[in-house]
């Protein structure tokens, strides 16, 4: 291998360093820069679409969240189990159906001012106003009344099965027992706002409110939003106001909207992140035989394709019968995809529902079945493809979502006779085009907002905002209404297998694989523990500024 002259070095240290501060020599990195003052530097993937907890929806915003908002009730860092947040405690009927909620007396929001029961009330009818179209609305139909009022079948708000029982006491009514529930309230569509903040800045019920900015945002979370430069990084820094102040050690984190998992993997070697979003494949091999940088974490969620069948936004009408659909995913070698393209340790899959928590098991399973493909789709009428449009599949900006669809690609066409081509889209016009039904077939990716298998499947009932595929069945909502009234009992899951199974029949989407989270972490982050949804709590995570520089493998 030839040795670039020194002139070329220069130039090419000159043309990543406004991108990545890559450092030249023995210059210092931000890793080593950030471990003395507790700065984490985190690869987030994607910029976010917004700041605001009520009208977000995707994991890059998710990773935000945390850091600037806190619920009633947060996280485990380690198994997840309800820990207090906001409340210092709660108490629960002999029904499971009243929580009563106990505000610590010094939860204030950053600006100072005290966190009241009345700041929950104002958040809750935010989100179910049907005026905000909260996509997240449905998580609190939990509630009593919740549902009625997002959908305008009542007006008054009081009706609502929350209410202010003293100035620092809340208390939630639901509408049936829900094992979950404690859980679910870790999820930021259950955190307050500051409404009074929200109205200064613009319309409540208006999205794009320049609430969320750093000159104008109030938080509650162990961090405040200090920086937010569009495509280039978001900072927030510690919050003195935080009821938990003195647990947290970093001072601040810096969010890095880095799309391309090939640009992030070289910011990590060059010392610019202390943890990345995700790993090439090309590199996951090397990481895992030759250095202790990687991780490959359990993760609750899917990894799925999306179908439009909304037969007034389709354009592609054989996409409509569900034999095509079936064709499509029976034309899938899934162990194959795993083992050969995404190889981190995914798991091929089968069904809607990942194996996790709450002794879950789906009943029905697809299958891999190329010549039961082909016939399907003939008797749909399009023998070896015939009369089938070149099919879109809609992707993020992501080498790995583009190696994937690739692979799908050559399968449909080598089985079926079917043409697919792969468009991208960066991460907030992806959103926007799956939420208004503007595509065909498109990648996403669910994990469970809370560790339950009603979290995967809620999101396909007719209207859930989270649905985007124009599927609606009586059925399907029929049973996920009977899993909700079961309370705790056999009856639930045997009611959510039963929805899944349903969905396996229609297949408005088609599961491809069940996720690990594998990334890369530098040997100084501390307090960083696996979970089975990736929800590290901030203010339990530090950076040892006695740690050596990270060894890479040779090569690379």
């Amino acid at each position: 291998m030839k040795t670039p002259r020194l002139a070329a070095v220069l130039l090419a240290c000159l043309a990543t360093a406004s991108l990545f501060l890559a450092a030249c020599g023995k210059r210092e990195t931000r890793v080593s820069q950030g471990n003395k003052d507790q700065i984490l530097h985190f690869g987030n993937g994607g910029e976010p679409s917004d700041l605001d907890p009520q009208t977000i929806q995707g994991v890059p915003e998710h990773n935000i969240m945390r850091a600037l908002f806190e619920g009633l009730v947060m996280a485990d860092p380690k198994d997840l189990s309800p820990r207090p947040g906001v409340a210092e405690k709660w108490e629960v009927s002999p029904d499971g159906k009243v929580y009563t909620f106990y505000i610590r007396n010094n939860a204030q929001w950053s600006n100072g001012e005290d966190i009241t029961a009345k700041d929950f009330l104002y958040a809750y009818e935010r989100i179910l106003n049907p005026k905000l179209a909260a996509v997240y609305a449905s998580n609190l139909f939990l509630m009593q009344g919740a549902e009625e009022y997002n959908k305008g079948l009542i007006k008054d708000f009081a009706q609502v099965g929350v209410k202010e029982v003293a100035a620092k006491r809340l208390q939630i009514t639901l509408k049936a027992p829900a094992p979950y529930f404690l859980k679910l309230l870790k999820h930021y569509t259950w955190f307050p706002v500051p409404v009074k903040v929200i109205d200064k800045h613009g319309k409540r019920y208006d999205r794009g409110n320049r609430w969320t900015r750093p000159e104008n945002i109030v938080g509650n979370g162990p961090f405040i939003l200090k920086e937010w430069k569009t495509n280039d990084r978001i900072v927030v820094s510690k919050n003195d106001k935080y009821w938990d102040a003195t647990q947290v050690q970093l001072k601040e984190i810096h969010f890095y909207p880095i799309e391309s998992n090939e640009a992030e993997e070289r910011a990590f070697r060059a010392g610019q992140l202390h943890v990345t979003n995700t790993v090439p494949t090309t590199k996951i091999d090397t990481y895992k035989e030759k250095t202790t940088l990687l991780r490959l974490d359990p993760y609750y969620g899917t990894y799925f394709y999306r179908i439009n069948i909304d037969p007034a936004r389709n354009k592609n009408k054989a996409l409509l019968d569900p034999r095509v659909r079936r064709a499509l995913s029976m034309a899938i070698d899934r162990e194959a995809l795993v083992k050969n393209v995404t190889r981190a340790g995914q798991l091929a899959a089968f069904s809607f529902v990942p194996p996790g928590p709450a002794d879950y098991k789906s009943k029905d399973r697809l299958t891999f079945d190329p010549e039961g493909a082909r016939k399907l789709l003939a008797e749909a009428g399009h023998a070896g493809g015939k009369g089938m449009p070149t099919i879109p599949i809609l992707i993020n900006t992501d080498e790995s979502h583009k190696a994937v669809a690739e692979a799908i690609q050559q399968m449909w066409k080598r089985e079926l006779g079917v043409a697919a081509e792969i468009t991208n889209q960066e991460w907030r016009v992806f959103l926007q085009t799956q939420n208004t039904l503007n595509y065909t077939i498109a990648r996403y990716g669910w994990i469970a907002d809370y560790a339950d298998p009603h979290s995967f499947l809620e999101i396909f009932r007719t209207g859930n905002g989270n649905n985007n595929t124009g599927y609606s069945s009586p059925e399907f909502d029929q049973l996920m209404e009977q899993s909700l009234n079961a309370g705790a009992t056999p009856a639930r899951l045997d009611a959510l297998q039963k929805a899944e199974s349903v969905l396996l029949r229609d297949l408005p989407v088609i599961p491809i694989y069940f996720y690990t989270r594998n990334y890369l972490i530098s040997g100084s982050v501390r307090g960083w523990t696996a979970n089975l949804l990736d929800d590290h709590v901030y203010k339990y995570v530090s950076l040892d500024p006695n740690a050596g520089p990270d060894q890479f493998p040779a090569g690379q």
